[in-house]
């Protein structure tokens, strides 16, 4: 039973660094969406 315990960590640790070395080396592109938005006049001071 304390083998397939060490087994099942060791897997769980590989795994685990394994998906933080995808997110920290996996370049997402930023999203690219025109946002336009009308502002009224009443909200600036003059």
């Amino acid at each position: 039973m304390g083998k397939l315990t060490v087994f099942v960590l060791l897997v769980l640790l590989v795994a685990v660094a394994g998906g933080g070395a995808f997110l920290a080396t996996w370049e997402i592109p930023a999203p690219i969406s025109n946002v336009e938005k009308v502002l009224p006049d009443d909200q600036f001071p003059r």
